[in-house]
Order: structure tokens, then sequence, then C-alpha cells
């Protein structure tokens, strides 16, 4: 697997010796990091040539590091980037071309470290646990200073400046090194950062609202769409509305309920038992039979979704039967270590595991999760996760134990229970932090004391810890650009807020001379899941990385932290692109002053675009339109016939369509910014934003 992306040439750069089996003279600030060794010291040609050095340290910790070939095309930093779980050392190398952080590092002269974080954890096996700093920060500490190290011998060059970057769980990670290490890492971008409660909390509030408000998710995103009614709330009832205002209080960005369909358990999946498992006074009694608990209020909705079908096994079905059926996706080689979908690469190795299963009744579990519980067999007892029931099928969340799935048979009594997973999903009212979070204070009475009861342990600062080794404080070590994303279904976006309140607290004045936060708008936790929609942030990434280390060596100042406020746990960014703060383009699209429009068939309409982009950040380099249902830009914009501002920050065109048949149209502009105004530079720093408008052709 490792090697399959790349042509590797077994012998070394021609000015420097092959280190395949070398003794280094090497001592690591962290004495339980010893005995460091190279087994592989190649030129390679994917994802870009470059000299490729393979290796680890003695306890598990394996390495991959990615340098230039030539001294002339160093320039004495490196990236490091940092994976949401300990993972493969060598998950770049599958990255997509467009936005490999390999190809990036070595494109800007800088050498790409990544690391297995000490290892894969089976979050099945706490026998096999380790200290938790040493998957958040230590391992990639030691990797990093072995990388100068090797860098020196292999440059003959000064200490190397050092960067690292990493989202959601590697979020953690990132800020976990900055804060608890000293003269490794110099500057830092972590991006899609969540808080010391963001476990379970986001994920539990975001599946509650998908389960109560699905027949009405329609309504609600054609409400906040152009020319929409502008009021979410018109069609629901007294429960629905109530969900909708608590879980939008909550943080999760209304607007991003476009994507409702497609919205699965994410992460959850992986910590949902251990939650269970940590606090089942609450799930097993307290929930379902206690006044304050919505079990024991049980709504309408709840009882309507509440399932303990007992079946049958009919039928076992494998990981290549699943994916015909439709009932599970192949997890690609490019998804395994990125921030958002790193965790569903968990357990998906053995092809031929009991992936789903048949029973002899049928089930239509709503919720995005559940157990089945083996009633009879050879598991009988037992538990296994299930991410879904749908008719005769039942399908295994991936974090499931192999031994256990292999005591399943056919013939087996079950129980399909979503008993657990209805009761998670308003965990977080029972789990009130101080009151910096701000997004809890709606729980709050006028006395200032919680209106529900409260469990005796908050869990998310024990996640968080795991993850990030450390709780975050604000205090770290070095230069920060904080990315986050205002549409983040994930990490909530009002986290990067709370996290830059911690940095004044410890830096004061000072603040700005060592951190930023920028936020891009219309962007997710992830990859775009709809180009129409919404972009992905791996531009203003990249381009982080690149004013981070401007910052450090330099002294060069980043753009300014975006301008914003906090809305009832929204975060509403200025409309004013030219003040906005942070990089990203802001356009404004309009036909006939307005966000929407009624023409007749073949009728031709003129849409407007202006688009500003935040001071000394470059100018749109580049605009295209989706006009269609295809989601596919294919109308590209003349920028010649654009008219610019005398400084280049402010551009506008017009586009003029028609449509040949009735229906309703969401015409999207998507525009690039590039800080040199170079149309032809590389994608991974053009900054992309979007636009659209409605057209109901009758």
């Amino acid at each position: 697997m490792i090697y399959v992306l790349c042509i590797c040439i077994l012998t070394a750069c021609a000015d420097n010796k092959n280190l395949t089996g070398e003794q280094f003279d090497f001592a690591c600030q962290d004495v339980q990091f010893k005995n460091p060794f190279v087994d592989i010291d190649s030129v390679i040609m994917e994802p870009i040539k470059c000299r490729y050095i393979h290796g680890g340290f003695d306890d598990g910790t394996r390495f991959s590091f990615y340098y230039p070939l030539k001294k002339r095309d160093y320039t004495n930093r490196f990236f490091q980037y940092i994976t949401p779980f300990p993972d493969s050392e060598t998950s770049a190398q599958a990255y997509p071309a467009e936005y490999n952080p390999i190809v990036h590092a070595i494109a800007n002269g800088a050498y790409f470290v990544e690391t297995n974080e000490g290892g894969t954890l089976d979050f099945n096996d706490p026998s096999g646990r380790r200290d938790a700093s040493i998957g958040a920060y230590r391992a990639n500490a030691a990797c990093a200073e072995f990388s100068r190290h090797i860098a020196q011998l292999i440059y003959d060059c000064e200490r190397p400046y050092g960067y690292c970057y990493g989202g959601s769980g590697g979020a953690y990670r990132t800020v976990g090194g900055m804060e608890s290490t000293e003269g490794v890492w110099d500057g830092a971008v972590p991006y899609v950062l969540g808080s010391p409660h963001a476990i379970p909390n986001v994920f539990a509030a975001r599946m509650y609202a998908l389960r109560v408000l699905r027949d009405k998710m329609g309504d609600i995103v054609d409400a906040l769409e152009p020319g929409g009614s502008g009021d979410p709330y018109a069609t629901l009832n007294a429960e629905q509305r109530e969900v909708l205002q608590e879980v939008t209080r909550m943080g999760f960005p209304i607007r991003a309920w476009y994507g409702w369909k497609n919205m699965d358990a994410h992460g959850f999946m992986v910590l949902y038992r251990s939650i269970v498992s940590m606090d089942s006074a609450y799930f097993k009694d307290d929930f379902w039979n206690k006044p304050g608990y919505l079990g024991y209020a049980n709504p309408a909705s709840l009882q309507r979704d509440h399932i303990q079908q007992k079946a049958v096994v009919t039928r076992i079905i494998g990981q290549r039967e699943a994916e015909q059926l439709g009932l599970v996706a192949p997890i690609s080689e490019e998804e395994r270590g990125t921030a958002d979908r790193a965790w569903a690469s968990m357990g998906t190795d053995i092809k031929e595991k009991p992936i789903a299963c048949e029973i002899d009744c049928e089930v239509d579990m709503v919720t995005l999760g559940g157990e089945l519980i083996l009633l009879s067999g050879k598991g009988k007892g037992s538990q296994l996760q299930i991410t879904g029931a749908k008719g005769r099928y039942v399908t295994f969340a991936s974090v499931n134990d192999q031994q256990l799935l292999s005591k399943l048979s056919v013939g087996d009594k079950v129980q399909v229970d979503n008993s657990d997973w209805l009761a998670v999903e308003t965990f977080y009212r029972h789990q009130m932090p101080t009151e910096d979070f701000y997004v809890w204070n709606q729980f709050r009475g006028e006395d200032g004391e919680p209106i529900y009861p409260q469990r005796p342990m908050l869990l998310g600062p024990i996640f968080t810890r795991g993850a990030g080794g450390c709780l975050p404080t604000g205090k770290f070590n070095g230069k920060m650009i904080l990315c986050c994303s205002v549409w983040d279904r994930e990490a909530f976006a009002w986290q990067g807020d709370w996290y830059r309140n911690r940095v004044k607290e410890h830096l004061g004045d000072a603040a700005d001379d060592n951190f930023r936060l920028w936020y891009t708008d219309r962007c997710t936790h992830g990859e775009e899941d709809d180009p129409t929609q919404v972009v992905d942030y791996y531009s203003t990434l990249y381009q982080a990385l690149l004013d981070v280390s401007d910052w450090v060596e330099r002294g060069i100042e980043p753009s300014p932290t975006s301008s914003y406020e906090i809305k009832d746990g929204q975060v509403i960014l200025t409309s004013d692109g030219g003040d906005r703060g942070g990089i990203q383009p802001v356009p404004h699209a309009t036909i006939n002053g307005e966000r929407s429009a009624r023409v007749k068939v073949a009728e031709e309409v003129t849409i407007r675009v202006e688009v500003e982009v935040p001071e000394d950040t470059g100018k749109v380099v580049k605009a295209d339109w989706c006009i269609d249902d295809s989601k596919q830009y294919t109308l590209p914009v003349d920028l010649s016939q654009a008219t610019y501002s005398a400084d280049g920050a402010r551009v506008t065109f017009e586009t003029s369509i028609s449509y040949d048949r009735a229906g309703v149209y969401f015409p999207t502009v998507k525009v690039y910014a590039e800080r040199r105004g170079r149309a032809q530079t590389a994608s991974y720093v053009q900054i992309p934003n979007i636009d659209r408008v409605r057209v109901i052709v009758k």
C-alpha cells in the first residue's frame, strides 16, 4: 500500500551518501525516543520528484521525510502534517495532485514531514492504550527534531524553521504540540479546531436535529437560499421550532443544512460506546426514568423513533456484497488521514469481514446509529454497533471488534435497539461547562443555574486530552494562524473564537503579534460535497502556511484576523470584503439588484457580480459559472472585460444567461483570488469563494 504511487530509484542523491542503515549521532529532547533509523533513502518521482527518507524509532514510531533534491531549491524550512488519528506515515502520498501537501511543500522550497504518531490505536483494545501525549505530540516532535538532523546532514545548513499543521483531531494535536513543547516548531496552522467540550456535544446536537427535523429540512434549506422567505421556522411545529433554535444556538451553522441528506455520524461512531460506558447510569436509567431528561418527557417524536425490534439473522454480508447492495461506500486511499474522513478508514483493511446482515423482519431506523444486541449464539450478551437498519438489512459500524463480529451467525436471535443512541442526542444539555463556553448559556435560568440536571462528569475534556495530550489554554510558543470554517458541521465555528479569547487572556495586547484567526466562508469541516454550495479550505490552509513562515522568518505580518461577530452561536462575517480580514474574496451576485428573479423560458437575464478582496491579499484572477443542475463550472468569465479598481482589490463583471425549460435554478459564480494576481499560479494558493442567485423560469 505504502509505495503504490511512488516510482523509487534505489540510489541516493549524488551529493549525499545513502543514509539507510546509518548510525546517527542524535539525541532527542524526549528521552523516550531512542535509536532512530532510516530504512529507505531514495529518489521518488511521484507525487513530485524529491528525496524520500523513511524510518522510525524503536518504540514503533515511523516517519516519512521528503526533501528537495537540490540545495538551491531548499529554503531552510519544513512543513509537517499532523493527522486527526494516529495513522500511516505515508497517507499524504495518496492525496490528489491539486492539493497534495508533499507537492506544496517541495514546490515552495520546504521539506515535508509526516509520522504515524506512534502507531495506529485500536479503540477496541484498552490493554493496548499508551500515554496519550505520545500520539498527541511527542512522536511528532521527536520526528520533527530528527528531520532537522537529517536536513543538516543533507544540506549542511543552519537549523531549519519548522511549521506544523493539522485539522480536526489533528488541530487538537497541533495546538497541543505548540503549547507543550518549546523549540520544536516555530509556527503552526491548526484548522477546523474544536474546543475542549466539542466531543460528544457537537455531534449529539446535530444528530438530534437531523432526527426531529428530517421531514422539514427541505423547507429550512429553501428559506435560507437566495430568494427564500428568510424564515427557516415558518413551517415548523412547536417541538421542531424549539429543536432548530436550540441546535442553532449550540453553533450548528444553520445554512449548512443544505447537505442534510448526506450527513452521517462522522467521527462520533469511534467514541460512542466509550461515552455510554463512561456514564452508564444516564443511558440505562436516568434518561428514561427521571424528570429533566428528554426520555422521561417522551415527546411524540421520541415515541415514534424508538426501536427495540427482535429478529433472527438470516444472512451475513461481507464488504464486496455490501458495496454491491449499496449499504456501504468504499473508502479510497485519498480519504485516509484527511481531516474529514480519517475516522472512516478504521477497520476497512479487512475486505471480507462482516459488514452487514439480513434479518427476518423489516426495520426502519431513522437514527444514525444504535446497537444490534445478540440474544443467542456464540456472542450472546454482546452488542454490535450499527450505522443503520433499513428494510431487512442491518449495517455494522467499522469500529466493531473483528472477533465479536465473527461470533455472529445465521440463526442467531438479535434485537435492533437505538435506545442509547436516542439518549445520547441530548446528552449535551447535561454537560454544561463554564460560562466562557457561551453557547451553553441558553440552558441557564435567570439565576445562572442550569435548567437541566447535570451529569457528575464532563466528558469533553477527557476526549480532548486524549486527542491533544492537554487541554488548550491559548498559551503557545511561536506564531499561529488558526483557520476555521463558518459552515463547519463537526467543529462549530464559534470554537475558533473561544480559542482566540484564550490567546488574548494569556498574551493580552501582544496577541496580534503572534496569532490570527481566519474564517473561511461557505466552507465545511472537510472537502466540498456540493461545489455550488461550498468551497474547500486547502488553498487557504496552504497560503496560511506560507504566510506564517514569512511572519516568523521575515517579519511580514499576515492579513488581520477575520472581522466577525457571534450571534446566538452563529459566526457572522462582515459583509464588506475589503474590511473582512482573512484572505478570502467576497462575491456579491444580484439580478436587477435582487437575489432572485422570475423569467420566461428563453428570456435572457443579466447577473451582476461584485467581488472584494481583503486588503493586501491579491486580486481576483479567475471566475466561472455553473448555471444548471450539473454542479459543474463550465462557463468561464472573461475577466479581461471586467472592471477592476485601481488597486485590483475590487472587480465587477456581468453575465447574461437564459433557460430553455421551466424550473428553479441557482446559477452560481465561483471566484478565485491569488496573492500576486497571477492566474497561472498553482491552484493550491488560489483562494475560492462562491455566491448564488435564484432564477424561477415559468
